[in-house]
């Protein structure tokens, strides 16, 4: 089954994102920063900050005003209860939906909040097949960058399963449309380029460290006295990771955190979940490699509390390059 009028969503879910930025710049203008940075709830998924409910207040205003009836969606994001599901238009049952859109409304709060780098608006839009719904099977999928306050410009990216992906930027001090072409690097090896393990809190943070030292030692044997080269950049936000990966700035990035917190026995919640990698497909339409860590397809639930592990490459040849040695890495020190 497809969904109908995908071009239609697209050109919706970027609106959505555009309407989400301009919420939170509103509310960076208007509000203490430290009420941005306040914790609202913790989730079994997450901790929701006060900017996070300033972004779920402009999705519910947004669907109620601009989501056409034609096109009956479930939403699945944070604060959702899945026992008490959100359609539009509203009380129409799961089953009598045509898709089901699972939302990150801002990816790296943590760094928006504090106004260090910008966040990301997530989307991906599936055919509604009910709990089975996976990931694999989005049609549609947007990322819109949500600014710092320094910037004056805001990148888009955009995809159709099959057609390939759009990437368009938007002037917020005119509201501008702008053309951008970007495309992921064509290197062949890491050196002297950007790529790392994501390792963003204490949480796990030796043990993966370890595992990219492996890594890197083993790709690229030092001579004497010489210094392997490649450089890192801990983006905090699985969508400006995306983003760096498309624009051609970083060749290679993975996100291990659920196999790392499981050996080492750590229930924790501060990992990837298919919320996370809603905008997977821009990725793949790209031309990026994004599978599993095992090289196994990368897939899972459209849920908000499944962890999900990934690990992407800017191209075919750095895939096979980084592969092997990194799947031979993970089952030494994570499996034995």
């Amino acid at each position: 089954m497809k969904i109908s009028e995908p071009d239609r969503i697209r050109t919706l879910l970027l609106g959505l994102g555009d309407h989400v930025r301009q919420s939170v710049l509103n509310a960076r203008h208007e509000s203490d920063p430290c009420d941005l940075a306040t914790i609202s709830r913790e989730s079994v998924a997450d901790t929701i900050y006060g900017i996070d409910r300033i972004s779920e207040d402009a999705i519910t205003e947004w669907f109620t005003e601009h989501w056409p009836p034609t096109i009956p969606v479930e939403l699945v994001m944070e604060g959702i209860d899945p026992q008490h599901p959100v359609t539009f238009p509203p009380k129409v049952p799961c089953e009598q939906t045509e898709a089901k859109i699972i939302l990150d409304p801002i990816d790296g709060t943590r760094g928006i909040m504090y106004d260090k780098r910008a966040a990301w608006f997530l989307a991906g839009v599936a055919p509604q097949r009910g709990p089975a719904t996976r990931l694999s099977e989005i049609e549609v999928a947007v990322m819109v960058e949500l600014p710092t306050t320094k910037q004056w410009r805001a990148d888009r990216f955009s995809a159709i399963r099959g057609r390939g992906f759009l990437s368009d930027s938007v002037n917020i001090l005119t509201g501008e449309i702008l053309s951008r072409s970007v495309r992921p690097s064509h290197a062949a090896d890491v050196l002297h380029g950007f790529g790392y393990i994501s390792r963003f809190f204490p949480a796990g943070k030796a043990l993966t460290a370890a595992i990219e030292q492996q890594l890197w030692e083993r790709l690229y044997p030092s001579a004497a006295g010489k210094e392997v080269i490649v450089f890192e950049d801990q983006y905090i936000s699985t969508g400006g990771q995306f983003c760096e990966l498309l624009s051609g700035h970083d060749r290679m990035i993975a996100d291990i955190r659920p196999l790392v917190f499981k050996k080492l026995g750590i229930p924790s919640a501060l990992c990837c979940h298919p919320y996370d990698v809603a905008a997977a497909l821009v990725l793949e339409e790209a031309g990026v490699i994004l599978e599993s860590p095992d090289g196994s397809p990368m897939d899972g639930p459209l849920d908000t509390t499944s962890p999900i592990s990934w690990v992407a490459y800017a191209n075919p040849e750095l895939a096979a390059h980084i592969r092997p040695v990194l799947c031979a890495v993970l089952k030494e020190m994570l499996e034995g």
